[in-house]
């Protein structure tokens, strides 16, 4: 990967990107000894069951809140089985709330995958995601890790009225930049505050230390879903279907930055082109070229490298160590990764 620097109010680093897979390597035992807790609590004797969590496997994703945990677990004193309990109970969670999102999206494919509910259908998809949340619970349960369920509990509680509160904005079209940040913070900053919170919490007794991590969380969370929403209006290859938040008429940040640098009758008619259904591929990319020459990506971008300069910063109140460097090299990973 090039080169890429992330700015704060005191410094500049600029060091090469690593992959994921690099990003990994250190600690490639310990996502492995994850990866079997994990399939060890999707055991049922229910056939359909099976065949859907078989396919599952296959469909492997990045892995980056397991990652996560078990980074925060390492340098807030150790990973240990609370902390494989925690990476366990958030990936189910996660990927429980992914398959519900597919029924709801009508998506029709999952990681160069057809989606679970593209192959067996919306009636057993929710089924499935009901069952991955019910064994989250049960993990937790089971092992009496009560206070990891009482924060991944109020992270779902989070995600839900992120979630709504985007649905009604996009609906009543009323987005500002305030109402953007509560809603990503919430739908996408609560998982990623539990998923530091957590590992904290399994290595740790210091209020201090579990504070400091959801703070850390919370940046990386913000800094994660404006790079997610800068992915949409990318005109290279990235994974993600570019374009997809315009179709559905989610208001992100660099259409709310472009509309302030817009003349009244600019902001009039491309709120109204963002308002129509059924855009055509020329609409689209009106939109886009709108956004870009209005600033509305270079200002999402400065946004971004701010929030991860802040957790970089909180970071760095860790003892120098090689977990610590991993650490910084997934939030430059999460800002300028391309899918």
């Amino acid at each position: 990967m090039n080169e890429a620097a992330v700015n704060d109010k005191s410094a500049t680093v600029s060091v090469p990107l690593k992959s994921l897979d690099d990003i990994q390597k250190p600690i490639a035992a310990e996502l492995e000894t994850f990866q079997a807790h994990f399939r060890r609590h999707l055991d049922t004797d229910v056939f359909l069951l099976n065949r859907i969590i078989r396919y599952l496997m296959r469909m492997k994703g990045k892995q980056m809140r397991p990652l996560l945990v078990l980074l925060s677990a390492k340098i807030c004193g150790g990973i240990n089985e609370r902390s494989y309990v925690a990476a366990t109970m958030i990936e189910l969670l996660h990927t429980a709330t992914l398959i519900h999102d597919d029924v709801v999206d009508e998506a029709d494919q999952r990681r160069g995958f057809l989606s679970i509910n593209k192959v067996w259908k919306n009636k057993a998809s929710v089924l499935f995601g009901d069952f991955l949340l019910a064994k989250g619970l049960l993990v937790a349960v089971d092992t009496n890790e009560f206070e990891l369920l009482k924060v991944l509990s109020t992270a779902v509680k989070r995600m839900s009225e992120g979630e709504l509160r985007q649905l009604k904005a996009s609906k009543l079209q009323n987005m500002t930049e305030e109402k953007y940040y509560q809603i990503i913070t919430e739908k996408t900053g609560s998982l990623l505050v539990a998923c530091c919170e957590c590992g904290a919490i399994s290595a740790s007794a210091d209020s201090e230390v579990r504070t400091r991590m959801q703070e850390i969380g919370n940046h990386i969370g913000i800094a994660f879903q404006i790079r997610d929403d800068l992915l949409d209006y990318s005109l290279r290859e990235t994974g993600k279907t570019a374009g997809n938040d315009i179709l559905e008429r989610k208001i992100t940040l660099p259409f709310i930055a472009a509309l302030e640098g817009a003349s009244l009758l600019e902001r009039r008619k491309m709120k109204w082109l963002y308002r129509k259904k059924g855009k055509n591929p020329e609409e689209v990319d009106k939109i886009r070229t709108f956004v870009m020459q209005k600033g509305g990506i270079d200002y999402a971008k400065r946004k971004m490298e701010e929030h991860a300069g802040k957790a970089l910063i909180l970071l760095n109140d860790f003892p120098e160590s090689e977990t610590r460097d991993i650490f910084s090299e997934f939030i430059r990973f999460v800002i300028y990764r391309n899918k």
